[in-house]
């Protein structure tokens, strides 16, 4: 079942609903099906935990890349 989002015209509530063929989404606040769907966010997942730049070890002279080569080895100088 897809999940969708709604903002509701009668009461602006904003939720989020399962939909299904045989049953309409209606607001939760004020039973209104005067909807208007909204453009979901999605997130994405990782195999691991994630970590800040900083955290993964010496970066290059550029200051951005961490080529494992050592300071300046990267193209970027």
């Amino acid at each position: 079942m897809p999940l969708f989002e709604y903002r509701c015209r009668s009461c602006a509530s904003q939720f989020e609903a399962l939909v299904t063929q045989s049953r309409a989404p209606e607001c939760p606040d004020c039973n209104s099906q005067d909807l208007a769907r909204l453009l979901s966010v999605f997130a994405v997942g990782s195999q691991g935990p994630a970590t800040a730049p900083r955290e993964r070890g010496p970066v290059g002279a550029c200051g951005a890349c961490g080529d494992p080569r050592g300071p300046g080895s990267c193209a970027v100088g």
